[in-house]
């Protein structure tokens, strides 16, 4: 079944050159069932790529799915034409009555600050208050993720000695092993991370709301969070395309920053040679796993039921 975004987005012509069925808000509007009602929080900064990323992954699933976009108004974004956001997105004043079925929170470049420096904080915050009556199932991405993990539970981030940035194996803890979200995955599988903090695995453990899922002996945590599934958090960044840790080494390298080469990420460790691309079907899995179990299964059918339920956050 097709993904539902707003009709002239430009990801849609991307998808369908690979064959993903993306159909316009109009056609969808004739068609008489109940689709899910999936809003993205789109914190980063090339909003066009990520764009791409997530609806590639959240249309690999019978579902239909009505897809919103927001973005913060406080801040000023500096590579996403205005224009574009005034055609695809929301401020948060447009959405607060509405009631979403799941949430994506994507992280941002803002890591090294301390949270409350953060621009568009405050706003940020109202969104983390606002989804525990208005959105069944929220997953936060690498800084969101840190971010509400602050903001809900005191769990500061830690500042890494270096940059973790490549792909890393991932394995799967006995807590996951009968989840849902986890089903059809092997014991173990690789996603990339890019990240200069972390969150430490004996904050979590400090809450027993909270689960570790996966890890890895490099990278740390990679997924935590609640056992009723309303809350999921990922560090990694399962949703990247195969050259986009290789766009952020090189902007790097132009910024003079030296970075690392990114670990298990070329061919032979070197950056002339053709990035790996061995977490696909991970990303893919986890996505739909996440649609159909975490949202579909559990979430209201009459969405506005949401406001008058008890969750526990």
């Amino acid at each position: 079944m097709p993904i539902n975004v707003a009709a002239g987005l430009p990801a849609i012509s991307e998808l369908k050159k690979e064959n993903i069925f993306v159909m316009s808000d109009l056609r969808a509007a004739h068609q008489d069932i109940r689709p899910l009602n999936i809003l993205i929080l789109n914190l980063m900064p090339r909003k066009d790529v990520a764009e791409t990323q997530l609806l590639r992954l959240l249309s690999n699933t019978p579902l239909q799915i009505n897809v919103d976009f927001l973005y913060m108004e406080t801040h000023e974004t500096k590579n996403t034409a205005k224009e574009h956001l005034e055609s695809f997105y929301h401020g948060f004043l447009e959405i607060e009555d509405k009631f979403y079925d799941g949430l994506i929170i994507t992280g941002a470049p803002v890591e090294t600050l301390d949270f409350k420096e953060v621009d568009y904080w405050e706003e940020l915050i109202q969104v983390f208050e606002w989804r525990k009556t208005h959105v069944y199932s929220t997953l936060y991405i690498c800084w969101g993720a840190q971010a509400s993990l602050y903001h809900h539970y005191g769990i500061n981030k830690t500042l890494r000695a270096s940059k973790l940035s490549g792909i890393y194996r991932q394995k799967i803890e006995p807590a996951a092993s009968k989840l849902e979200l986890f089903r059809g995955f092997d014991d173990e599988f690789f996603s990339p991370h890019s990240r200069h903090t972390e969150v430490l695995e004996a904050d979590v453990k400090a809450h027993s709301q909270l689960e570790t899922w996966v890890k890895g002996e490099e990278s740390g945590l990679s997924v935590i969070g609640s056992k009723d599934l309303r809350e999921i958090y990922i560090f990694g960044h399962l949703e990247y395309d195969r050259d986009t840790l290789l766009f952020e080494y090189q902007r790097d390298l132009k910024l003079g920053e030296k970075p690392l080469v990114p670990a298990h990420y070329f061919v032979d460790d070197n950056p002339k040679n053709l990035p790996r691309f061995n977490w696909n079907m991970a990303a893919s899995l986890f996505f739909t796993n996440w649609l159909n179990y975490a949202v579909y299964q559990n979430t209201f059918y009459d969405l506005s039921e949401l406001n008058q339920w008890n969750p526990h956050l």
